[in-house]
């Protein structure tokens, strides 16, 4: 009987043992198929509505599409040769020569710095060629006039290095009280078209800021009459004054609050 348990025993001892031997091989195969399996990469996310989807892992970052860039700046104007007869010359409140008219009644601007070269290089009556830009107005800004009679070429260049404006407090010293009277031959324009004066028949120039101009439609035209007060310069070449007050014959409005001192 002792000898029959004993056996029965070592069996279910070995079956056991069997049995753990068997689980413990079974774990270690199953660690070995994990480790030899290639990881599982996560599911790349789901892009939004009307948006591109994410680049893939590693992938170098798409730069966005290009927009429409910087806005492009303003038009100087157009580029223009044209031949012209200088009929009178033109000057600012300060009495620079600044341009002239030409027979076609085209305003020619020059700068005012250069106002002793242009008056010693052309007359009025010369035939002259104009280099230069149309703008918005119809107005030409001269970078080169060449004279057809003496073949004399001035172009516009900055002022001389060193060359100092006048002092704030001085600008204006020079000026006189003047009034004005007569019809209107050519309405005068800011670069971008705007009106900004007009110039009588005897080629009196009358100045005005635009957004002044614009308050006097029906005066701001050919053809129609005006009267201004103001300050500025008559001389050899012309008279010219920035209006302080300005409207139809007898019936001007004055335009600032205070009007600045008699200099």
């Amino acid at each position: 009987m002792q000898s029959t348990s004993t056996k029965a025993s070592r069996r279910n001892t070995a079956r056991i043992a069997s049995a753990m031997s068997l689980t413990a091989l079974l774990a270690v195969s199953a660690g070995c198929v994990a480790q030899t399996q290639p990881p599982v990469a996560p599911a790349p996310p789901v892009a939004a509505a009307g948006m591109p989807p994410p680049p893939p892992p590693g992938a170098a970052p798409v730069p966005p599409p290009p927009g429409p860039g910087p806005a492009p700046l303003a038009d100087q104007g157009t580029a223009v040769t044209t031949q012209a007869t200088v009929s009178r010359f033109l000057i600012n409140p300060d009495g620079d020569v600044d341009g002239f008219l030409t027979g076609d009644g085209t305003l020619v601007h020059f700068p005012p710095h250069m106002s002793a070269q242009l008056t010693s290089a052309i007359h009025p009556g010369d035939s002259v060629q104009i280099e230069g830009w149309r703008d918005a107005g119809s107005n030409l800004k001269a970078q080169r006039i060449t004279d057809a009679r003496s073949g004399q070429q001035l172009t516009d260049q900055p002022p001389l290095p060193g060359a100092q404006p006048l002092p704030r407090e001085l600008r204006g010293a020079g000026l006189s009280r003047l009034s004005a009277q007569g019809q209107v031959a050519h309405v005068t324009t800011a670069p971008r078209g705007e009106p900004d004066g007009v110039i009588l028949a005897d080629g009196t120039v009358i100045k005005l800021t635009p957004p002044v101009a614009q308050q006097f439609p029906r005066l701001v035209q050919t053809g129609a009459r005006v009267s201004a007060q103001g300050y500025g310069t008559r001389n050899q070449y012309g008279t010219a004054l920035q209006a302080t007050s300005f409207g139809a014959p007898g019936n001007l409005t004055r335009l600032y609050d205070r009007a600045p001192p008699n200099p």
